[in-house]
């Protein structure tokens, strides 16, 4: 390695070893000492020549290490990497708060400053007559002087002492004063912390307010809420009429209890059903006021409608296929796509099939809620044969492993016997499709039909086997009674009722709270 050439330079700055002085002999003496020749080498040349090198070496040596010192490379410090957020701190940075100094503490500062004035001027007094003592000759004045300095320097030490006095008083002031900045910082810091947590309150019960405003807009309307119109308005309201005469129940109480439960919707059968029930109870002197009526009218309502409830959506398949019928304007089809919203909302797969061909503007609506439930629509030609369109339906959910397929109907007058041979048709070739299909026939009728809505029920029943009941457009009539007469003349449960245009507003039929929301 070469040495660099600070250190060349340094080295040449060494004086040279002094060369040994020849003598007669041929040998050499050490210069200045007159040391006899020596053979050889002489021993005295080897050691000056020795201390000589090991001197520049150590030199070159020392050199050498302060030379790299000098060029060591800085320890590099941390930088930031770009786009990497900087660490926040773990706490909050403490607050400072500054308040002015009280009154007294600046009295005592001043005072403090003004007994340091005075010791100052006394200071200067005292070293004027202390040198005008050594500089006079007169005894006497001399004497003046030094007692004058004297009395100058207790003064200057009793102003000291007083500034002492002040200046330890101001600082217990401050002391306090900074007692009280702590103070004012911790309660502000409080405060703040109380303002944050507050904010974080609010924005929490807003944030829960919200949730619950959207959850009870997505609810939709309840069942009390639907059947408003038949407590107001109908056979509920003249029931409670009754209810409320405070008289001795006869048979003409009876009477009037008939002809409320004839003219209501709940049909002929149930309406004398219940009116004999209530006339056995009165043989055995069991019922004492109208109340009474009312208590044992509701018992029966609520036997009449606590029928088997057959699982609905699910159970058959996979897939499970859901036959839809009913009379045109029932609601079948915004029925059908409220299910499939309900469906694709728990995360299953629904495949839609458009069966009613011979009204164009059925697949457009069906078209519509599949694309608004995310669901699969399967469409055949306008006029086409429902029946191939249905299984294809079926064919394309198996394949795709759909979980539920829902198929749509012709709507049809019951009382055309060749459009219901024609549904008997459509679920023959469900069943090709899928052995065991349909696994559910879903009947839609129009809760303001009343008694109609009742005789249009025996004719599907009788033609493809009704297994469950969707009741629509509950809200919009004082007709809910029909709920009763459906219940009790087919045995078919009512599984859905509609209150409402939202999807939610599409709710699984409960019994009891169909007769709470009646009667209480």
């Amino acid at each position: 390695m070469k040495t660099p050439n600070a250190l060349d330079a340094l080295a040449a700055q060494v004086p040279p070893a002094p060369s040994p002085a020849p003598t007669p002999g041929g040998g050499t003496t050490q210069p200045g000492t007159g040391t006899p020749p020596t053979e050889g080498f002489p021993i005295g040349d080897a050691v000056g020549i020795g201390a000589a090198g090991l001197f520049v070496l150590l030199m070159v040596l020392a050199a050498r290490k302060m030379f790299f010192r000098k060029r060591a490379p800085e320890a590099k410090k941390p930088t930031a990497v770009p786009g990497e957020k900087p660490a926040l701190p773990a706490e909050r940075p403490q607050l400072r708060v500054e308040l002015p100094p009280s009154q007294a503490e600046a009295a005592r500062l001043r005072e403090a400053e003004e007994a340091h004035e005075r010791a100052a001027t006394l200071a200067r007094q005292r070293e004027e007559a202390a040198r005008a003592a050594r500089t006079t000759t007169d005894t006497a004045e001399r004497a003046r002087l030094e007692a004058q300095a004297r009395d100058l320097k207790e003064r200057e030490e009793e102003e000291k002492r007083a500034e002492y006095r002040a200046k330890k008083a101001a600082d217990d002031e401050a002391r306090e004063r900074r007692k009280r900045e702590q103070a004012e910082a911790q309660r502000l810091v409080e405060e703040e912390r109380a303002r944050e947590a507050a904010a974080v309150e609010e924005a929490r019960r807003a944030e829960e307010a919200a949730a619950r405003a959207k959850v009870e807009a997505e609810a939709g309307r309840t069942l009390a809420q639907g059947l408003d119109k038949t407590k107001s308005q109908g056979f509920m309201a003249r029931l409670n009429g009754l209810f409320g005469q405070q008289r001795q129940v006869d048979e003409s109480v009876l009477a009037e209890l008939e002809e409320i439960l004839f003219t209501a919707d709940i049909g002929v059968r149930t309406a004398n059903h219940l009116v004999e029930v209530a006339r056995e109870k009165l043989k055995r002197n069991e019922l004492k006021d109208p109340e009474r009526i009312k208590a044992l009218i509701r018992d029966e309502v609520a036997r009449i409608c606590d029928l088997p409830v057959p699982r609905s959506l699910e159970g058959g398949g996979p897939p499970h296929v859901v036959m839809v019928v009913g009379v045109n304007g029932a609601g079948k089809t915004t029925t059908i796509g409220k299910l499939a919203a309900k469906l694709t909302g728990q995360g299953k797969k629904v495949v839609l099939a458009a069966g009613d061909t011979f009204r164009a503007a059925a697949t457009e609506q069906l078209d519509v809620w599949a694309d608004r439930a995310k669901a699969q629509l399967v469409k055949g030609a306008e006029g086409g044969d429902p029946s191939s369109v249905i299984f294809d339906a079926i064919k394309k959910a198996k394949d795709e492993g759909a979980d539920v397929v829902i198929a749509d109907t012709a709507g049809r007058l019951h009382t055309k016997a060749p459009l219901m041979e024609e549904l008997k048709k459509v679920k023959r070739v469900m069943d090709k499709a899928q052995p065991g299909a349909p696994h559910e026939v879903l009947l839609v009728l129009d809760s303001t039909n009343g008694q109609n809505a009742i005789q249009q029920a025996k004719q599907f029943h009788e033609a493809v086997g009704v297994t469950a009941i969707a009741l629509t457009k509950l809200d919009g009539t004082a007709k809910g009674g029909v709920i009763i007469g459906i219940c009790d003349e087919l045995k078919l449960p009512v599984v859905w009722v509609g209150v409402g245009e939202k999807i939610a507003d599409l709710r699984r039929f409960e019994p009891r709270e169909f007769v709470q929301a009646l009667f209480d």
